[in-house]
């Protein structure tokens, strides 16, 4: 009931005002000052005129700050029913709130989510809700700038009161001797009437309006603070770390295929370039058969120690490539090994995030059952 609270300012405004009019004698019939009447109506009159505005825009407020709470209401049943974060049902939703201004800024916060959400729905990155939906907006609603000066402005009317009311008085008082200041002594009440009143009702009129005023922003603030609750609770969309990750594991392992694939052609190359040196060995070593045959062993001699030289050179190479090879294989499988137990690890703290979420829950339960037994 703190968002009505103004209607009670309203009532005591009317009060006031007949009351006002009942010492003036206008239910009597029995008027002694009108200057005084229609000062202390003129000033009534703007100070109503102040608390009109000032309802519209508490009422505007309110309008907002139930929708706010309608709206979180419903992100805690629609919850209760699926156990599942909303965000899927809430991403494209319009019209969540029974209130445009919300609508408005929610859909800007859509808009945000969109921008970087992936082809494949995975979302890149997230923004606060309160940069959309905040205490900004809801003193934009209730008019904040207007009211946070009424109550000085009705304190000042309450003054402005005054020494209008003296300023008529002493206007009216004139004389230099007993007998004539005694003659001018009903006009000089008269004017020490208005300023009493209109001291007294502006300062009366600034008293309870701070303290409603207070009340409805308290109340206000506190159902924004419900709802920013809920919506993380229930509806928040969260980044998808571990897609991202799976997804540069899987392009590091397809680029390790790649590299492995061109390795083995590598192999292939050098084992075809073996096989064709051994080919000219044994084709030389024949020619040099051939050429001993018919008298040079020296030469024979000669080209088999290059061919046995040439042999060692490629074998030398094989084994440098082997060790190569496999030692690129070994830091794969680690590589492999290290990704296996950083999922699992991310597993982990998955669940312990998860729990760590439903005990804040809970928690945050609690606190608002004691809050609740507190304010009862």
């Amino acid at each position: 009931m703190k968002n009505k609270l103004y209607y009670i300012l309203a009532v005591l405004y009317v009060l006031m005002f007949g009351f006002i009019l009942y010492i003036n004698g206008i239910f009597t019939g029995e008027t002694v000052s009108m200057s005084n009447l229609w000062i202390n109506v003129g000033f009534l009159l703007i100070i109503g005129i102040l608390f009109l505005i000032s309802f519209s825009g508490f009422s505007r407020l309110n309008r907002v700050t139930d929708a706010l709470t309608f709206a979180a209401q419903e992100m805690k049943s629609k919850h209760e029913l699926s156990r599942k974060n909303l965000w899927t049902e809430y991403a494209e939703k319009r019209d969540i709130f029974p209130s445009p201004i919300l609508n408005e800024q929610f859909g800007k916060y859509q808009n945000w989510i969109a921008a970087h959400t992936t082809s494949k729905g995975i979302i890149k990155n997230t923004c606060p809700m309160e940069d959309y939906i905040n205490e900004d907006l809801l003193n934009q609603a209730g008019r904040t700038y207007f009211n946070s000066a009424v109550s000085g402005t009705l304190t000042g009317l309450g003054i402005l009161g005054t020494f209008l009311g003296l300023t008529l008085g002493l206007s009216s008082f004139s004389g230099n001797d007993i007998f004539t200041i005694s003659d001018n002594i009903g006009p000089l009440l008269d004017g020490m009437k208005v300023a009493f009143h209109t001291s007294v009702y502006g300062i009366f009129f600034s008293l309870v309006f701070t303290f409603v005023y207070r009340s409805i922003m308290a109340d206000a603030y506190e159902k924004l603070s419900d709802f920013q609750a809920a919506f993380y609770e229930y509806a928040a969309p969260s980044v998808d770390i571990m897609d991202e990750n799976i997804n540069a594991m899987l392009i590091y392992q397809a680029n390790m295929v790649t590299l492995l694939k061109s390795i083995s052609e590598i192999m292939k190359g050098n084992a075809r370039e073996q096989t064709r040196g051994v080919e000219q060995i044994v084709q030389q070593f024949m020619d040099r058969m051939a050429d001993a045959m018919s008298a040079d062993f020296e030469s024979l001699g000669r080209s088999l120690k290059q061919a046995c030289e040439s042999q060692g050179v490629y074998t030398q190479n094989f084994q440098h490539l082997e060790e190569s090879t496999r030692l690129l294989l070994n830091a794969s499988r680690t590589m492999n090994d290290t990704v296996n137990l950083t999922l699992e690890k991310q597993r982990e703290i998955e669940e312990k995030l998860s729990k760590t979420c439903d005990d804040l829950s809970n928690e945050l339960y609690t606190f608002h059952q004691m809050r609740n037994m507190y304010e009862k």
